[in-house]
């Protein structure tokens, strides 16, 4: 095996740990907080929560949220959860289920109190259908894990024997469960909504990150092969890290430009999706580095020391 300059990645493993445990705790804070006032640990959308959903675009150059709430509520009290603003200045309104009698209402005293306007937008979607959404949604992020540690642990069953395949792909897992997590925290902090289509952003993003885990992981298997017996996996480690570190950071901003480019020009609809899978490349490629490969390592020294 030829020798390489290389940067010890596995010794500074607490530091890496500390960075993600202090962002970790920070999501978590703010989940909290969010449960403490909104009742609501994150922003659950009508996707999941059932419920309708209004987009006003009015005539008038500036309304006041505060007032477009207020003349709603006026109509169907208590029934508003959220009202935001667009980069368009359109006004989107989440509120409780409306019969389309409530709706020819709340339309009237809207355009009475606060002039004209087009209604660009309107969704239903009940109760018993979110909470099928949120079902599937959790089942279809469960599959997705599971199948990814079967997936790991055929792919690297001709490692040595020495490494138990099984250890690869839970340590795939565990940083996986890391990404979701500070994603997930990030959004509680920011107050952004999790609807249907931010599931589909931590599907993606879970197909990103162990994949470039993978990469990590497979040079690791190669290297293992030519390993001396003077280096320690955590050897192997630093060394495979090193030949995939600028492969890994060039695929991510790669990834990154269009990304950005959609969510400073795109349309606001998709800027939420897209914000989530920038976050999501950010600490994939953070945790295919400095998570993945020192748990593993940890797990296999552990290992090691115990035999």
């Amino acid at each position: 095996m030829k020798k390489h300059p290389t940067f010890k990645f596995i010794k500074h493993t607490k530091i890496w740990f500390i960075i993600s445990l202090l962002v970790i705790a920070l999501g978590i804070f703010g989940m909290i907080n969010n449960k403490s006032q909104t009742g609501q640990a994150l922003s659950l959308g009508i996707d999941f929560t059932g419920g309708s959903l209004m987009e006003f675009d009015f005539e008038a150059e500036s309304v006041d949220r505060d007032a477009l709430r207020e003349v709603i509520e006026g109509v169907y009290p208590e029934s508003v959860s959220q009202v935001t603003i667009t980069h368009e200045d359109s006004y989107i309104v989440q509120l409780k289920e409306l019969s389309q009698e409530q709706l020819t209402q709340v339309n009237t005293s809207v355009e009475a109190e606060l002039g004209s306007f087009e209604l660009l937008r309107f969704t239903t979607i009940g109760p018993k259908v979110g909470a099928t959404l949120k079902r599937k949604a959790f089942v279809s992020l469960t599959i997705a894990l599971v199948a990814i540690v079967l997936y790991i642990a055929y792919a690297f069953r001709k490692i040595p024997k020495r490494v138990s395949p099984w250890r690869f792909g839970f340590s795939a897992i565990l940083a996986l469960a890391h990404d979701i997590l500070i994603t997930l925290g990030i959004f509680a902090l920011l107050g952004l909504e999790i609807d249907i289509y931010f599931i589909t952003a931590l599907l993606t993003i879970m197909g990103f990150s162990v994949h470039d885990t993978i990469v990590v992981f497979d040079r690791i298997r190669e290297n293992l092969q030519r390993q001396k017996r003077e280096q320690s996996f955590g050897d192997i480690a630093d060394i495979s890290l090193n030949q995939t570190l600028a492969r890994s950071i060039n695929t991510s901003i790669s990834t990154l430009f269009p990304l950005l480019a959609l969510y400073i020009w795109g349309a606001p609809s998709i800027q939420t999706f897209v914000f989530a899978l920038i976050i999501g490349i950010l600490v994939g490629t953070y945790s295919s580095i400095f998570i993945a490969s020192p748990v593993l390592t940890i797990w296999q020294e552990a290992k090691r020391k115990r035999s």
